[in-house]
C-alpha cells in the first residue's frame, strides 16, 4: 500500500493544538486595513477552529502530519 502524503499547502495553514484541534487563521489580514476597524482586526488576531463539516477532509489532506 503507498504511502500517505501530506498537502503541504494545508500544513502550512493549519496547527494541531495540544488537544489535537484544528486551528487555522481567518483571511483579509494581510493588507488593506486602514479603512477597517480595530475590533475587526483584533479578530482577525485569533486562531479558529476548523469547521465540524470541513474537519475530515482537513484531517484527510495532513496524512501522518495530524499524527503529531
Amino acid at each position: 500500500m503507498p504511502k500517505i502524503k501530506t498537502h503541504k499547502g494545508m500544513a502550512k495553514r493549519i496547527k494541531i493544538s495540544g488537544t489535537g484541534k484544528l486551528l487555522h487563521r481567518k483571511a483579509n489580514r494581510n493588507h488593506l486595513l486602514g479603512h477597517k476597524s480595530n475590533t475587526l482586526k483584533r479578530t482577525y488576531v485569533k486562531e479558529f477552529e476548523i469547521s465540524a463539516g470541513d474537519h475530515a477532509n482537513v484531517k484527510k489532506m495532513l496524512g501522518n502530519y495530524n499524527a503529531r
